[in-house]
């Protein structure tokens, strides 16, 4: 759909595809009297351009992997640049995550318990208890 014919349609639909009230969009619209802004979004035009608009915005706004990285790695230049090595370190540490170089780890200790239905003589204790 182009855009409308209207010029203040046009702006007023634009408006509310980014999110502004139905007032706001008139007064950025140049409309004097926002008291018809119910009526104008009611308007068969206006609303199907307004999805037109937002489908649109919604389409271009992809977040890649590549994207997320891209970023990261300006982070770690901008921070850099200004001395601030904290936010640096944490950017190179979500980087190094993402390509392999960082795992998590943690250490798995499990312990056995003999179960025996008599109790341990004092000898049997003494030497599983007893430091060496």
């Amino acid at each position: 759909m182009p855009a409308l014919a209207n010029p203040r349609h046009e702006r007023f639909s634009q408006e509310l595809a980014k999110g502004k009230s139905a007032t706001e969009a008139m007064e950025a619209a140049g409309y004097g009297d926002p008291r018809n802004s119910t009526r104008l979004t009611k308007n068969d035009e206006i609303a199907a351009r307004v999805v037109e608009l937002q489908e649109r915005a919604a389409t271009n706004v992809v977040i890649s992997r590549e994207w997320v990285i891209e970023q990261l790695v300006e982070n770690v230049t901008k921070a850099k640049a200004q001395g601030d090595i904290g936010p640096s370190n944490q950017a190179l540490q979500l980087l190094g995550k993402e390509i392999g170089m960082f795992v998590d780890r943690s250490e798995n200790v499990n312990i056995n318990h003999d179960v025996s239905d008599r109790p341990a003589s004092e000898e049997e204790w003494a030497a599983e208890h007893t430091p060496h």
